[in-house]
């Protein structure tokens, strides 16, 4: 792609408070650090963390805020000491777009748990929802070749955060592992899982996602409305990773795991347990957040080898509302991307 000349001001879409509407919002482009590059934004996923975010959920929220963090451009301009990335390249950001580098978890390669992520966030200054976006280098990602752009949106953030978890505690082809929810991260989840080779049951709310399911990869499926079905498979699984946020039978779900197995949590549902399931069964719950750089990196190529791909809806930008909106009624099917034509409008 040819260079694109450098904007020395940014178009994107803010909520000047918790809740709020997003409007059009115009601000000076950040400077660039020695490690920093510029990137034009021509697609930017949804992910229901710019939705919580917008809302101050975390207490992080500065306004105006400009949400967006599955981020998919061209590389404008790089700083000094960006030396993998250079001018032109298409390039994507997850949600991690910086970290401290010094921390103890930085330090092993672990930058998704540094110490002050607070401040690691792509959407700090400014998000995705925007013409262009300032990130540490070392956290923009060479695309495979192939990948459509909404696809590799998607898999910055969602593919990472389910591909992540599975790779890590999931022991073996043999592993018998439950997909808890059928949305934006677990239809991944389920294809992430039997690429990995997992025999995989998809466990949701919603009997009419059966079929879906299955064309994802699942190789078996559980209303967990019904209670027959879900003691049906009592003891049954080595691991859970729960992608849903909210309408849990978490007493039934637990009966599920075998003694020693493992609960993942990818979201932030409201838990209720009872002790006395987790220490006679010897049960671990755990979470998972987004991954390293590394792990980011393995995520985008074993979906590329292995055909995995989210079922995407495309929108313009300038429909950044409707699309926050489809995602708070939990109407998306099952991500959404934002598209950059023509510059943010």
């Amino acid at each position: 792609m040819p260079r694109k000349e450098f904007a020395s001001t940014i178009h994107g879409y803010a909520a000047s408070a918790p809740g709020k509407p997003l409007k059009p919002y115009t601000y000076k482009a950040p400077k660039l650090g020695e490690h920093d590059v510029r990137i034009s934004v021509t697609h930017c996923g949804v992910c229901h963390s710019d939705v919580s975010a917008i809302d101050d959920y975390y207490g992080i929220t500065k306004y105006p805020f400009v949400p967006g963090h599955e981020v998919v451009g061209f590389v404008s301009e790089v700083g000094k000491a960006a030396t993998v990335i250079k001018e032109g390249d298409r390039v994507g950001v997850g949600w991690q777009g910086r970290s401290c580098m010094k921390c103890e978890w930085c330090l092993s390669g672990e930058e998704h748990l540094c110490m002050d992520i607070v401040k690691s966030a792509t959407w700090d200054p400014y998000g995705g929802f925007s013409s262009s976006i300032v990130v540490d280098g070392r956290f923009a990602y060479h695309l495979p070749q192939a990948m459509r752009p909404e696809v590799a949106a998607v898999l910055l953030c969602a593919g990472v955060t389910v591909y992540s978890p599975l790779r890590t505690y999931a022991k073996g082809s043999a592993s018998k592992v439950g997909i808890v929810g059928v949305g934006g991260l677990g239809h991944l989840a389920i294809q992430f899982a039997h690429a990995l080779g997992f025999e995989v049951t998809a466990i949701s709310s919603s009997p009419k996602k059966k079929e879906e399911a299955l064309a994802f990869g699942a190789d078996h499926f559980i209303d967990s409305n019904d209670p027959d079905g879900l003691r049906r498979v009592e003891f049954e699984f080595d691991l859970l990773l729960c992608t849903a946020s909210g309408g849990v039978n978490w007493y039934a779900l637990l009966e599920t795991l075998k003694k020693k197995g493992k609960l993942i949590l990818v979201g932030f549902p409201a838990i209720a347990l009872r002790p006395i399931d987790l220490v006679a069964h010897e049960l671990s719950i755990t979470g998972s957040f987004v991954g390293n750089r590394k792990t980011m990196k393995e995520t985008l190529m074993f979906a590329q080898a292995h055909g995995i791909t989210p079922k995407v809806e495309l929108m313009s930008m300038s429909q950044v509302n409707k699309a926050i909106q489809r995602v708070r009624e939990n109407k998306a099917r099952y991500r959404i991307v934002l598209v950059n034509k023509d510059g943010v409008q």
